[in-house]
């Protein structure tokens, strides 16, 4: 802590995480390692048997692979320290690391939000406009969606830093969560926070709901075109090829609507840490998993890929 005139200025916050479930402290350590690895392991795979399979350098799978690196770093800026946090009597972070965290936790959420609208573009091309699918979805420009989905989260993240920057805390210090969440940040903060929350407010409809509603039309243009085949079996293969993506969106607005509404309120209960844990952890778990499951290109690529490289 740093004495100035009247106050004391925080300079370190203390994330409570679980320790406050002494009872299943180790069996949440066993199970968020397994479940760390096991993301890892199978985003890490999937990325290189998309690389590795000439059959999948397609723009669903360039997208797929850039998906799987964004929950490998998403994962990552979270669940390492939480891990930590289990052998420490306090599991503390500085106010600038806290910053740092929420930042690429941030950059990276933003990051999975805008690949996700590319790839509800990517198969409203593909259903839609089976003709020109290829001059539309070009190399060229799949690279130019994923870099202006980096650079648009980065301007997201970079403004929920200046945001958390302007804070100041001088008590209390304790973040009843297990990583730094820009909520929490604000309910302890001792100065005016209404510019932080509108940064935050305008992000969230920006990268949130924009997202989601440009997400929502491509679907609704899908589903039309879908309805428009006459073959039973083509309207079966039609869907099946949105099935997974429309599952992982679910899955990943659903839960993260949740709990910012529930951090909104001020909550800092448990139900509200084990919220977080859906979406931060155990959606970069699931989604390979969602992408693969009903996917034949992926299962037959599965089948070969270790007869010629020995891996995953």
């Amino acid at each position: 802590m740093v004495k100035g005139r009247n106050v004391t200025e925080i300079t370190q916050f203390i994330l409570v995480g679980f320790s406050d479930l002494p009872r299943i402290l180790m069996v949440l350590f066993i199970v968020f390692l397994l479940m760390y690895i096991t993301t890892l392991t199978w985003n890490l795979c999937l990325i290189i048997l998309i690389r590795m399979d000439s059959h999948l350098h397609t723009p669903m799978y360039f997208f797929l692979s850039n998906l799987s690196f964004i929950d490998i770093c998403y994962v990552t800026t979270t669940v390492p320290k939480m891990l930590s946090g289990f052998f420490q009597e306090q599991s503390t972070v500085t106010v600038k690391g806290c910053a740092v965290q929420y930042f690429v936790f941030s950059l990276m959420g933003l990051s999975e939000s805008c690949v996700m609208t590319a790839m509800a573009y990517d198969r409203y091309a593909a259903i839609c406009n089976p003709l020109l699918y290829s001059s539309i979805m070009s190399p060229t420009f799949c690279v130019q969606m994923v870099l202006g989905s980096y650079m648009a989260a980065m301007s997201g993240a970079v403004a929920q830093l200046c945001a958390i920057l302007r804070l100041y805390f001088c008590g209390p210090n304790i973040i009843n969560h297990f990583f730094c969440d820009f909520p929490q940040l604000l309910n302890l903060s001792c100065n005016d926070t209404f510019l932080s929350r509108l940064i935050l407010a305008i992000v969230t409809m920006i990268f949130g709901v924009a997202n989601a509603l440009l997400i929502m039309i491509s679907y609704v243009y899908i589903v039309l075109s879908i309805l428009k085949i006459t073959s039973a079996k083509g309207r079966v293969k039609a869907f099946n090829t949105c099935a997974s993506h429309l599952t992982a969106v679910s899955f990943f607005y659903v839960s993260s609507v949740v709990v910012y509404l529930s951090s909104s309120t001020g909550s800092s209960s448990s139900v509200d840490r084990f919220g977080s844990v859906f979406y931060a952890v155990l959606i970069p778990l699931l989604n390979p998993l969602i992408y693969s499951l009903r996917n034949r290109e992926i299962k037959d690529a599965l089948k070969k890929f270790p007869k010629k490289r020995g891996y995953c």
